[in-house]
C-alpha cells in the first residue's frame, strides 16, 4: 500500500435521480434536450431580458453556445435533469433543470420572453419537483434568484422555497456581481397544484 492509498478521499456516494424523464402537464410536455434544440435556445438566450437573470450564460450568446451545453446532456453524460419546455407543437421554449452541485440538487429555469406570464414556468417547475420528489423523497433542493426578479421568487415562494440568505454571484450576462437571494425547498414541503 502506498502513500497516494491511504491518503485518497473517501467520496461519499449520491443518490442518483435516475434518467431525465417525459413529464407531461395540462399544457406542456418536459422532455429530454435534443441537438435540435440548438436554433431555439440560441435564439431564446440571445435576448437579454432573459440572460441577465441567469448567472452563467454569457451575453451575446449563439448556436455555438447552445451546442457546448447540449450535447452533455443529450448524451445522457450527465446525472443532471434538464428538461425541455415545449407546448404542443414541441418548439422548445425554456428550460426547468435539476443539477447536483457540490453535493447538493440545485433548480434553476428560464423562459423564451414571448411565453412570460401566462403561467407556464409555475407549471413547468411544480411538476418537475413533484416528479423529482417522487424519485428523491428525502432530498432537499435549492435554488435562488437575483434580488431583482420578484417574479422568481414569488414562483418559488408559491412552491414552498423557503430564503435562507442572501449573497452576491457573478452575473456573466451583466458582467458584474448581483445580490442573489439563497433559497431551498425541504423534503415534503412541495406546495402548488401539482403536489397534490
Amino acid at each position: 500500500m502506498n502513500a497516494a492509498t491511504l491518503h485518497r478521499r473517501q467520496d461519499r456516494v449520491l443518490p442518483q435521480a435516475g434518467p431525465t424523464p417525459v413529464i407531461r402537464t395540462a399544457r406542456l410536455t418536459l422532455r429530454p434536450h435534443r441537438l435540435s434544440d440548438a436554433d431555439a435556445i440560441a435564439q431564446s438566450l440571445s435576448d437579454f431580458a432573459v440572460t441577465r437573470m441567469m448567472a452563467r450564460v454569457p451575453t451575446p450568446y449563439d448556436r455555438q453556445d447552445a451546442l457546448d451545453w447540449l450535447v452533455p446532456r443529450a448524451s445522457g453524460v450527465t446525472s443532471d435533469w434538464a428538461l425541455a419546455i415545449t407546448e404542443r407543437d414541441d418548439v422548445h421554449i425554456g428550460v426547468v433543470s435539476l443539477e447536483l452541485r457540490h453535493g447538493r440538487w440545485h433548480l434553476a429555469y428560464w423562459l423564451n420572453r414571448y411565453y412570460w406570464q401566462r403561467g407556464i414556468m409555475g407549471e413547468a417547475v411544480a411538476a418537475t419537483l413533484e416528479r423529482f420528489g417522487r424519485r428523491m423523497p428525502d432530498t432537499a433542493v435549492h435554488s435562488g434568484v437575483f434580488a431583482d426578479n420578484p417574479a422568481s421568487l414569488k414562483l418559488q415562494s408559491r412552491l414552498g422555497f423557503g430564503i435562507t440568505g442572501c449573497t452576491e454571484i457573478y452575473s456573466f450576462a451583466r458582467s458584474t456581481m448581483v445580490p442573489h437571494i439563497e433559497t431551498v425547498l425541504m423534503p415534503g414541503m412541495l406546495q402548488g397544484p401539482q403536489a397534490a
